[in-house]
């Protein structure tokens, strides 16, 4: 049996955050409470084995104890679609959060520009937590400086920008986007016609026309949306590009399928056939600039298959979280198709998406 000297001696070392109760009967079961600031993790230990079983389970419990349960981490890991208030304008950015070994935790962070950034160490204590990033596209060298808070909805805090100045932000817990059962696709709808933008919107000055079918943008300005907004579907559509153009299309409005002049490059998530900063194309499969090209996707939930030039170069992968450029990060929501117009000049033709029901 275990002695109740020995439970007392064990129980009187733990860390004042953790309190037991124990029936000693049997040495069957003990109740353990995790008080934290946000909320109490009752775990039951129905120890069935004999006592030598039992003061071993004791042991390992008493040395999980040693992490302090008050800065207990889990409450902040996990995928958050962040909202940047940058004087009258809403930045979607995006956070992940990871354990790393014991104690350290580490993450992600889409800002809303440019690709995913790895965050080295995210420090955490009494619901509140602090980074740092370096910059990536922006000119200064000041780096990003996030602090932040557990908060009833979800997460709120500053960022000191580049430019030295303090902002606002809030974050919700990113949806699961998980989808069940067999997919049934509905009817195809072409999305451009032969003369003009019917059924779409720049996102600025407009530089985009449509003639014979072919919708081009022959110098960088504003990028092309679609007045409709799709949630699960697949899409084809065909494009070409000049020698060392750019575009890309996004789908719901927030992740980038990569479009550059990238022939003879390695695979990476910046070139084509890539998730732009998440997921790189398992080859190149790119043509000579001025060739026509074709990519055909499907999105369900997070899931993605990219076909590049009659190639599948990502297979039923996860997309994270939204990728540089979105429109917003409203991950739950339905959105539109996005055309980049901003990097270069670029045409496209043939664009056909067939919704999935």
């Amino acid at each position: 049996m275990l002695h109740q000297s020995y439970l007392y001696t064990v129980t009187n070392a733990l860390p004042n955050s953790v309190k037991i109760s124990a029936s000693l009967v049997n040495c069957n079961c003990f109740k353990t409470y995790y008080l934290n600031p946000y909320y109490m993790k009752v775990t039951d230990f129905l120890l069935r084995a004999n006592c030598r079983h039992g003061m071993l389970a004791f042991l390992f419990l008493f040395l999980a104890a040693g992490v302090n349960a008050q800065d207990d981490t889990s409450a902040i890991e996990g995928r958050w679609d962040l909202t940047i208030t940058m004087a009258d304008k809403q930045l979607p950015s995006w956070l992940e959060v990871q354990h790393s070994g014991v104690r350290t935790l580490v993450g992600r962070l889409v800002f809303a520009s440019g690709s995913a950034r790895p965050i080295s160490k995210i420090n955490f204590k009494d619901g509140k937590f602090n980074f740092t990033l370096p910059p990536q596209w922006e000119k200064e060298t000041k780096d990003l400086e996030f602090e932040g808070a557990i908060t009833p909805t979800g997460l709120s805090g500053t960022l000191i920008f580049v430019d030295g100045k303090k902002y606002t932000w809030t974050g919700v817990r990113a949806p699961t986007l998980r989808r069940t059962g067999e997919p049934v696709f509905g009817e195809p709808i072409n999305l451009l016609n032969n003369s003009d933008l019917k059924g779409w919107h720049a996102m600025g000055e407009n530089q985009w026309t449509v003639e014979n079918g072919i919708l081009r943008s022959a110098k960088s300005g504003a990028n092309l949306v679609t007045d409709l907004s799709f949630t699960d579907f697949k899409l084809h559509l065909e494009f070409r590009y000049q020698k060392g153009s750019n575009s890309g299309v996004y789908l719901r409005g927030r992740y980038e399928v990569q479009i550059d002049d990238a022939k003879g490059l390695e695979p990476m998530s910046g070139h084509l056939g890539g998730i732009y900063g998440f997921l790189p194309p398992n080859e190149n499969v790119a043509r000579d600039p001025g060739e026509w090209q074709t990519y055909d996707i499907t999105l369900r939930g997070r899931m993605v298959t990219v076909v590049a030039n009659n190639k599948t170069v990502i297979c039923n992968q996860e997309i994270p979280g939204i990728t540089g450029g979105a429109i917003d990060s409203k991950e739950g929501e339905p959105g539109p198709l996005l055309l980049q117009g901003d990097h270069g000049p670029i045409e496209y033709r043939n664009i056909i998406i067939t919704p999935i029901k």
